[in-house]
Protein backbone atom coordinates (compact mmCIF):
# COMPACT_ATOMS: atom_id res chain seq x y z
CA UNK A 1 0.00 0.00 0.00
CA UNK A 2 1.41 3.70 -0.94
CA UNK A 3 2.73 5.43 2.16
CA UNK A 4 -0.21 7.81 3.30
CA UNK A 5 0.03 11.01 2.94
CA UNK A 6 -1.97 13.60 4.11
CA UNK A 7 -5.36 15.57 2.97
CA UNK A 8 -5.21 14.36 -0.65
CA UNK A 9 -8.84 15.17 -0.64
CA UNK A 10 -10.51 18.00 2.28
CA UNK A 11 -13.85 18.75 2.05
CA UNK A 12 -14.26 22.03 4.55
CA UNK A 13 -18.02 23.31 5.26
CA UNK A 14 -19.46 21.75 2.57
CA UNK A 15 -23.65 21.60 2.49
CA UNK A 16 -25.83 20.42 0.26
CA UNK A 17 -30.00 20.49 0.40
CA UNK A 18 -32.47 19.25 -2.00
CA UNK A 19 -36.13 20.74 -2.22
CA UNK A 20 -35.32 22.49 1.17
CA UNK A 21 -34.45 19.42 2.90
CA UNK A 22 -30.88 19.43 4.25
CA UNK A 23 -28.39 16.62 3.08
CA UNK A 24 -25.46 17.38 4.21
CA UNK A 25 -25.07 19.64 7.04
CA UNK A 26 -21.32 22.07 7.17
CA UNK A 27 -19.26 18.60 6.43
CA UNK A 28 -15.62 18.67 7.66
CA UNK A 29 -13.29 15.57 6.22
CA UNK A 30 -9.99 14.73 5.11
CA UNK A 31 -8.79 11.69 2.82
CA UNK A 32 -5.46 10.91 2.65
CA UNK A 33 -3.51 9.36 -0.18
CA UNK A 34 -3.56 5.40 -0.76
CA UNK A 35 -6.60 5.15 1.85
CA UNK A 36 -9.62 2.68 1.98
CA UNK A 37 -12.16 5.27 3.09
CA UNK A 38 -15.80 3.76 3.51
CA UNK A 39 -19.15 6.40 3.92
CA UNK A 40 -21.45 3.90 6.13
CA UNK A 41 -24.68 5.26 7.22
CA UNK A 42 -28.35 4.44 6.98
CA UNK A 43 -30.52 5.05 3.96
CA UNK A 44 -30.67 8.88 3.17
CA UNK A 45 -27.92 9.90 5.16
CA UNK A 46 -26.07 11.92 2.86
CA UNK A 47 -23.36 9.21 1.77
CA UNK A 48 -24.08 8.86 -2.03
CA UNK A 49 -24.50 13.06 -1.94
CA UNK A 50 -20.87 13.38 -0.49
CA UNK A 51 -19.16 10.94 -2.62
CA UNK A 52 -21.20 12.73 -6.07
CA UNK A 53 -19.86 16.33 -4.96
CA UNK A 54 -16.16 14.65 -4.52
CA UNK A 55 -17.06 12.92 -7.95
CA UNK A 56 -18.27 16.35 -9.37
CA UNK A 57 -21.72 14.95 -10.35
CA UNK A 58 -22.91 17.35 -7.86
CA UNK A 59 -22.37 20.63 -6.73
CA UNK A 60 -22.10 21.82 -2.94
CA UNK A 61 -24.39 24.82 -1.75
CA UNK A 62 -21.57 25.97 0.91
CA UNK A 63 -17.98 24.75 1.16
CA UNK A 64 -15.24 24.10 -0.22
CA UNK A 65 -13.44 21.05 -2.12
CA UNK A 66 -9.62 20.45 -2.29
CA UNK A 67 -7.93 17.96 -4.02
CA UNK A 68 -4.02 17.53 -3.68
CA UNK A 69 -4.53 21.45 -1.70
CA UNK A 70 -6.04 22.53 -5.26
CA UNK A 71 -9.85 23.93 -4.89
CA UNK A 72 -11.65 22.15 -7.33
CA UNK A 73 -15.71 22.53 -6.87
CA UNK A 74 -15.72 24.14 -9.93
CA UNK A 75 -13.64 21.61 -12.18
CA UNK A 76 -16.22 19.14 -14.09
CA UNK A 77 -16.11 15.68 -13.36
CA UNK A 78 -14.36 14.31 -16.68
CA UNK A 79 -11.44 16.50 -15.60
CA UNK A 80 -10.63 15.12 -11.94
CA UNK A 81 -8.50 12.34 -11.85
CA UNK A 82 -11.48 10.12 -10.16
CA UNK A 83 -13.28 7.71 -11.61
CA UNK A 84 -15.99 5.69 -10.33
CA UNK A 85 -18.02 2.09 -10.32
CA UNK A 86 -21.86 2.23 -9.63
CA UNK A 87 -23.86 -0.13 -8.46
CA UNK A 88 -25.00 -0.77 -11.85
CA UNK A 89 -21.89 -1.39 -14.07
CA UNK A 90 -23.21 0.18 -17.21
CA UNK A 91 -21.10 -2.10 -19.08
CA UNK A 92 -21.55 -1.27 -23.19
CA UNK A 93 -23.18 -4.18 -24.36
CA UNK A 94 -22.31 -4.48 -27.70
CA UNK A 95 -18.18 -4.58 -26.79
CA UNK A 96 -16.44 -8.05 -25.27
CA UNK A 97 -14.86 -7.70 -21.90
CA UNK A 98 -11.33 -6.17 -23.68
CA UNK A 99 -12.97 -3.50 -25.69
CA UNK A 100 -15.18 -2.35 -22.57
CA UNK A 101 -12.31 -2.60 -20.16
CA UNK A 102 -9.83 -0.58 -23.20
CA UNK A 103 -13.08 2.26 -23.94
CA UNK A 104 -11.31 5.04 -21.96
CA UNK A 105 -8.01 4.43 -23.18
CA UNK A 106 -9.58 4.82 -27.20
CA UNK A 107 -11.27 7.77 -25.88
CA UNK A 108 -8.15 8.97 -25.06
CA UNK A 109 -6.57 7.86 -28.48
CA UNK A 110 -3.90 5.96 -27.14
CA UNK A 111 -1.37 3.50 -29.38
CA UNK A 112 -2.68 0.07 -29.57
CA UNK A 113 0.56 -1.09 -28.21
CA UNK A 114 -0.07 0.64 -25.12
CA UNK A 115 -3.75 -0.19 -24.83
CA UNK A 116 -2.72 -4.26 -25.36
CA UNK A 117 -0.37 -3.69 -22.67
CA UNK A 118 -2.55 -1.83 -19.93
CA UNK A 119 -5.66 -4.12 -20.46
CA UNK A 120 -3.28 -7.12 -20.09
CA UNK A 121 -2.34 -5.21 -16.79
CA UNK A 122 -6.03 -5.00 -15.71
CA UNK A 123 -6.98 -8.72 -17.01
CA UNK A 124 -4.62 -9.76 -14.66
CA UNK A 125 -5.13 -7.82 -11.81
CA UNK A 126 -8.96 -8.36 -11.43
CA UNK A 127 -8.16 -12.26 -12.55
CA UNK A 128 -10.25 -12.09 -15.57
CA UNK A 129 -7.16 -13.59 -17.85
CA UNK A 130 -8.58 -15.81 -20.43
CA UNK A 131 -11.96 -13.61 -20.53
CA UNK A 132 -10.79 -10.72 -22.80
CA UNK A 133 -13.56 -12.15 -26.08
CA UNK A 134 -16.06 -12.90 -23.52
CA UNK A 135 -19.43 -10.73 -24.32
CA UNK A 136 -20.30 -9.22 -21.10
CA UNK A 137 -23.69 -10.21 -20.91
CA UNK A 138 -22.51 -13.59 -20.33
CA UNK A 139 -20.73 -12.75 -17.31
CA UNK A 140 -21.63 -13.67 -13.44
CA UNK A 141 -22.53 -10.57 -11.54
CA UNK A 142 -18.89 -10.23 -9.93
CA UNK A 143 -17.35 -10.70 -13.21
CA UNK A 144 -19.32 -7.77 -14.66
CA UNK A 145 -18.27 -5.96 -11.77
CA UNK A 146 -14.50 -6.64 -12.49
CA UNK A 147 -14.62 -5.25 -15.34
CA UNK A 148 -15.90 -2.48 -14.12
CA UNK A 149 -13.44 -2.07 -11.45
CA UNK A 150 -10.74 -2.72 -14.72
CA UNK A 151 -11.93 -0.17 -16.69
CA UNK A 152 -12.16 2.76 -14.23
CA UNK A 153 -9.14 1.62 -13.04
CA UNK A 154 -7.43 1.57 -16.37
CA UNK A 155 -6.84 5.44 -17.02
CA UNK A 156 -4.61 5.17 -13.94
CA UNK A 157 -6.81 8.12 -11.52
CA UNK A 158 -5.92 8.78 -8.05
CA UNK A 159 -9.34 8.44 -6.64
CA UNK A 160 -11.65 5.42 -7.25
CA UNK A 161 -15.39 5.74 -6.07
CA UNK A 162 -17.47 3.01 -5.19
CA UNK A 163 -20.95 3.67 -4.60
CA UNK A 164 -22.49 0.15 -3.36
CA UNK A 165 -20.99 -1.68 -5.85
CA UNK A 166 -21.71 -5.25 -3.92
CA UNK A 167 -25.12 -4.34 -3.65
CA UNK A 168 -26.81 -6.29 -6.53
CA UNK A 169 -24.42 -9.78 -5.69
CA UNK A 170 -25.62 -12.55 -3.61
CA UNK A 171 -23.98 -12.94 0.12
CA UNK A 172 -21.41 -15.30 -1.05
CA UNK A 173 -20.12 -13.50 -3.90
CA UNK A 174 -20.18 -10.31 -1.33
CA UNK A 175 -18.15 -11.73 0.87
CA UNK A 176 -15.66 -13.01 -2.12
CA UNK A 177 -15.50 -9.51 -3.56
CA UNK A 178 -14.86 -7.91 -0.35
CA UNK A 179 -11.83 -9.40 -0.04
CA UNK A 180 -11.37 -8.91 -4.05
CA UNK A 181 -11.51 -5.23 -4.04
CA UNK A 182 -9.19 -4.58 -0.43
CA UNK A 183 -6.89 -7.25 -2.81
CA UNK A 184 -6.85 -4.90 -5.62
CA UNK A 185 -6.63 -1.33 -3.87
CA UNK A 186 -3.54 -2.43 -2.07
CA UNK A 187 -2.08 -3.71 -5.72
CA UNK A 188 -2.58 -0.52 -6.62
CA UNK A 189 -2.05 1.80 -4.10
CA UNK A 190 -4.59 4.11 -4.57
CA UNK A 191 -7.23 5.82 -2.60
CA UNK A 192 -10.62 3.88 -2.94
CA UNK A 193 -13.69 6.09 -1.43
CA UNK A 194 -16.35 3.13 -0.64
CA UNK A 195 -20.23 3.95 -0.16
CA UNK A 196 -22.34 1.09 1.53
CA UNK A 197 -24.51 0.59 4.29
CA UNK A 198 -23.36 -2.67 5.08
CA UNK A 199 -21.56 -2.52 8.20
CA UNK A 200 -19.75 -5.51 7.90
CA UNK A 201 -18.39 -4.28 4.84
CA UNK A 202 -17.04 -1.72 6.05
CA UNK A 203 -15.75 -3.64 9.36
CA UNK A 204 -13.83 -5.84 7.21
CA UNK A 205 -12.55 -3.89 4.10
CA UNK A 206 -11.68 -0.25 5.93
CA UNK A 207 -8.87 1.69 6.49
CA UNK A 208 -11.02 4.27 8.16
CA UNK A 209 -14.76 4.74 8.32
CA UNK A 210 -16.78 7.75 8.37
CA UNK A 211 -20.34 6.97 10.23
CA UNK A 212 -22.63 9.34 8.85
CA UNK A 213 -26.49 10.05 9.74
CA UNK A 214 -28.98 12.50 8.95
CA UNK A 215 -25.96 14.26 6.70
CA UNK A 216 -23.86 14.82 10.02
CA UNK A 217 -20.69 12.71 10.74
CA UNK A 218 -20.98 10.61 13.90
CA UNK A 219 -17.54 9.13 14.06
CA UNK A 220 -14.53 8.52 12.06
CA UNK A 221 -11.85 6.50 13.15
CA UNK A 222 -10.60 2.61 12.18
CA UNK A 223 -13.02 0.20 12.01
CA UNK A 224 -11.08 -1.51 15.62
CA UNK A 225 -11.92 1.80 17.47
CA UNK A 226 -15.56 2.83 15.76
CA UNK A 227 -16.71 -1.21 17.04
CA UNK A 228 -14.72 -0.90 20.25
CA UNK A 229 -15.46 2.56 21.42
CA UNK A 230 -18.34 3.96 19.88
CA UNK A 231 -18.91 7.97 20.18
CA UNK A 232 -22.74 8.08 20.91
CA UNK A 233 -25.93 5.60 20.88
CA UNK A 234 -26.09 5.43 17.12
CA UNK A 235 -22.61 4.58 16.23
CA UNK A 236 -22.99 2.28 18.67
CA UNK A 237 -26.19 0.52 17.45
CA UNK A 238 -25.34 1.29 13.87
CA UNK A 239 -21.94 -0.87 14.25
CA UNK A 240 -22.44 -4.31 15.20
CA UNK A 241 -25.28 -5.35 18.09
CA UNK A 242 -25.08 -3.39 21.27
CA UNK A 243 -27.18 -3.54 24.64
CA UNK A 244 -27.02 0.54 25.76
CA UNK A 245 -28.58 1.12 29.16
CA UNK A 246 -29.25 3.97 30.81
CA UNK A 247 -26.53 4.52 33.91
CA UNK A 248 -24.85 6.85 36.11
CA UNK A 249 -20.98 7.51 36.76
CA UNK A 250 -20.38 7.52 40.40
CA UNK A 251 -16.68 8.19 39.86
CA UNK A 252 -14.09 7.07 37.58
CA UNK A 253 -14.26 3.20 36.77
CA UNK A 254 -17.25 3.05 38.32
CA UNK A 255 -20.91 2.91 36.77
CA UNK A 256 -24.48 2.16 38.00
CA UNK A 257 -26.87 0.65 35.83
CA UNK A 258 -29.63 -1.82 36.12
CA UNK A 259 -29.62 -1.47 39.93
CA UNK A 260 -26.01 -2.86 39.96
CA UNK A 261 -22.72 -0.80 40.50
CA UNK A 262 -19.87 -2.23 37.97
CA UNK A 263 -16.51 -1.93 37.53
CA UNK A 264 -15.15 0.02 34.44
CA UNK A 265 -12.41 1.14 32.51
CA UNK A 266 -13.69 5.04 31.42
CA UNK A 267 -13.47 8.14 33.63
CA UNK A 268 -13.42 11.46 32.77
CA UNK A 269 -16.97 12.33 33.58
CA UNK A 270 -18.71 14.34 36.40
CA UNK A 271 -19.56 12.87 39.41
CA UNK A 272 -23.78 11.03 38.99
CA UNK A 273 -23.20 11.74 35.37
CA UNK A 274 -25.95 10.30 33.70
CA UNK A 275 -24.27 8.38 30.74
CA UNK A 276 -24.92 5.72 28.10
CA UNK A 277 -23.43 2.26 28.90
CA UNK A 278 -23.02 0.23 25.70
CA UNK A 279 -22.27 -3.82 25.96
CA UNK A 280 -21.56 -6.08 22.92
CA UNK A 281 -23.58 -9.58 23.09
CA UNK A 282 -20.60 -11.15 22.28
CA UNK A 283 -19.31 -9.87 25.79
CA UNK A 284 -21.52 -11.16 28.14
CA UNK A 285 -20.76 -14.23 30.02
CA UNK A 286 -24.02 -16.58 30.97
CA UNK A 287 -23.62 -17.60 34.74
CA UNK A 288 -25.90 -19.35 37.26
CA UNK A 289 -28.21 -16.67 38.76
CA UNK A 290 -26.58 -16.60 42.34
CA UNK A 291 -23.40 -15.72 40.26
CA UNK A 292 -24.56 -13.07 38.18
CA UNK A 293 -24.28 -9.43 38.47
CA UNK A 294 -27.66 -8.99 36.79
CA UNK A 295 -30.82 -11.89 36.61
CA UNK A 296 -33.12 -12.20 33.93
CA UNK A 297 -35.52 -14.29 32.29
CA UNK A 298 -34.76 -15.60 28.36
CA UNK A 299 -37.54 -14.47 26.62
CA UNK A 300 -36.02 -16.18 22.59
CA UNK A 301 -33.34 -18.16 21.46
CA UNK A 302 -31.99 -17.85 18.06
CA UNK A 303 -29.32 -20.52 16.66
CA UNK A 304 -26.90 -18.76 14.58
CA UNK A 305 -24.95 -21.50 13.31
CA UNK A 306 -21.86 -20.38 15.69
CA UNK A 307 -23.61 -19.53 18.32
CA UNK A 308 -26.97 -18.41 20.37
CA UNK A 309 -28.61 -15.11 20.35
CA UNK A 310 -30.87 -14.88 22.78
CA UNK A 311 -32.95 -12.16 24.52
CA UNK A 312 -32.46 -12.21 28.19
CA UNK A 313 -35.21 -9.37 30.46
CA UNK A 314 -33.85 -7.64 32.73
CA UNK A 315 -36.28 -5.76 34.86
CA UNK A 316 -38.10 -5.18 31.80
CA UNK A 317 -34.93 -3.87 29.42
CA UNK A 318 -34.50 -6.68 27.05
CA UNK A 319 -30.58 -7.33 26.69
CA UNK A 320 -29.35 -9.19 24.02
CA UNK A 321 -26.76 -11.92 24.36
CA UNK A 322 -24.58 -14.11 22.49
CA UNK A 323 -22.99 -16.99 23.65
CA UNK A 324 -21.91 -20.83 22.44
CA UNK A 325 -24.05 -22.82 25.47
CA UNK A 326 -27.43 -23.52 25.00
CA UNK A 327 -29.96 -21.91 27.09
CA UNK A 328 -33.16 -22.34 27.31
CA UNK A 329 -36.42 -19.94 26.95
CA UNK A 330 -38.07 -19.17 30.10
CA UNK A 331 -34.68 -19.86 31.74
CA UNK A 332 -33.81 -17.91 34.78
CA UNK A 333 -29.75 -16.99 33.80
CA UNK A 334 -27.04 -14.64 35.71
CA UNK A 335 -24.71 -12.12 33.36
CA UNK A 336 -21.33 -11.49 34.62
CA UNK A 337 -19.56 -8.62 32.72
CA UNK A 338 -15.89 -8.20 33.41
CA UNK A 339 -15.04 -4.25 33.45
CA UNK A 340 -12.66 -4.07 30.03
CA UNK A 341 -16.43 -5.14 28.51
CA UNK A 342 -18.20 -1.89 29.41
CA UNK A 343 -18.37 1.20 27.36
CA UNK A 344 -18.90 4.82 28.92
CA UNK A 345 -20.77 7.23 26.46
CA UNK A 346 -21.96 10.75 26.86
CA UNK A 347 -25.93 11.24 26.24
CA UNK A 348 -26.43 12.58 22.96
CA UNK A 349 -29.80 12.92 21.56
CA UNK A 350 -29.94 9.63 19.91
CA UNK A 351 -30.25 8.29 24.09
CA UNK A 352 -32.90 6.26 24.64
CA UNK A 353 -33.45 5.22 20.33
CA UNK A 354 -30.96 2.16 20.61
CA UNK A 355 -29.95 -0.77 23.10
CA UNK A 356 -33.27 -2.46 24.11
CA UNK A 357 -34.38 -5.44 21.74
CA UNK A 358 -38.01 -5.53 22.73
CA UNK A 359 -38.96 -5.12 19.17
CA UNK A 360 -35.97 -6.69 18.09
CA UNK A 361 -36.45 -9.09 15.00
CA UNK A 362 -34.73 -10.66 11.83
CA UNK A 363 -37.15 -9.67 9.83
CA UNK A 364 -36.97 -6.03 10.94
CA UNK A 365 -33.35 -6.41 9.66
CA UNK A 366 -33.85 -7.46 6.53
CA UNK A 367 -36.87 -5.04 6.09
CA UNK A 368 -34.26 -1.80 6.42
CA UNK A 369 -31.39 -3.51 4.55
CA UNK A 370 -34.11 -3.79 1.35
CA UNK A 371 -34.74 -0.15 1.95
CA UNK A 372 -31.50 0.68 1.85
CA UNK A 373 -32.26 0.77 -2.00
CA UNK A 374 -32.86 3.86 -1.79
CA UNK A 375 -30.56 6.62 -0.82
CA UNK A 376 -29.87 10.17 -1.61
Amino acid sequence: MAKLLEKLIELKGISKSFDDEPVLKSINLYIRDGEFVTLLGPSGCGKTTMLRIIGGFETADEGALFFDGAEISEVPAYKRPVNTVFQKYALFPHLNVYENIAFPLRLKKVDEESIKTRVTEMLRMVALVGFENKDVSTLSGGQQQRVAIARALISHPKVLLLDEPLGALDLKLRKDMQNELKNIQKAVGITFIYVTHDQEEALSMSDTIVVMAEGEIQQIGTPTDIYNEPKNAFVADFIGESNIVDGVMLADKSVRMSGHTFECLDGGFAKNEAVDVVVRPEDVDVVAPEKGMLTGVVTSVTFKGVHYEIIVDIGGFKWMIQTTDYVAPEQRIGLYIEPDAIHIMKKSKYSGMFGDYSSFSDEIDQLSDADAAEEF
